[in-house]
């Protein structure tokens, strides 16, 4: 399975930077942080598409 790191975020329960990795499984989005273990995810049909003018973003993770 394929992480990508997601650059600048930050852990929301042990506060490190550049610790959390973003993987997808069978239509679920999972967030989890290399440091401390926390995990978060999110099926497919929630995630809302994010349209911005000057970046190439496919959608943005809200837990």
């Amino acid at each position: 399975m394929k992480k990508r790191f997601i650059a600048g975020a930050v852990c929301p329960k042990c506060k490190a930077q550049d610790t959390l990795a973003l993987t997808k499984e069978l239509a679920v989005e999972k967030v989890t942080c290399v440091q401390c273990g926390m995990e978060m995810s999110q099926p497919e049909e929630q995630i809302e598409p994010q349209v911005r003018e000057t970046e190439q973003v496919i959608g943005v993770f809200k837990p």
